[in-house]
């Protein structure tokens, strides 16, 4: 069995803002089964679930994460940037142009 973290617990402030949202039946069969099985409420459990995965979601879009090569190569090309192309001297110039409009 897994173990439920109620990853609400970590956000502060009082619960007064609502949320409404509908499903299907089989959907809300699913979460409130998964809910009993982890020993909580619906509503504990789907907002725990939502929030979790909140946070990864942003997390994801807000860190990028490197391994230790591409690291190595990322950094380096920001120290010792290469010379601008026709191409990237043309994107910017196109760039100016939609910014003067």
């Amino acid at each position: 069995m897994l173990p439920f973290v109620d990853q609400i617990l970590e956000a502060e402030g009082r619960a007064d803002a609502r949320m409404s949202f509908r499903t299907k039946a089989r959907v809300k069969a699913t979460i409130q089964k998964a809910a009993a099985l982890s020993g909580v409420d619906e509503s504990t459990f789907t907002m725990s679930a939502a929030y979790g995965h909140a946070l990864k979601v942003i997390d994801t879009h807000e860190n990028t994460f490197l391994k230790d090569v591409d690291h190595e190569m990322f950094f380096s090309a920001l120290d010792n940037p290469p010379e601008p192309t026709d191409a990237l001297k043309a994107a910017f110039a196109r760039y100016a142009n939609e910014l003067k409009r």
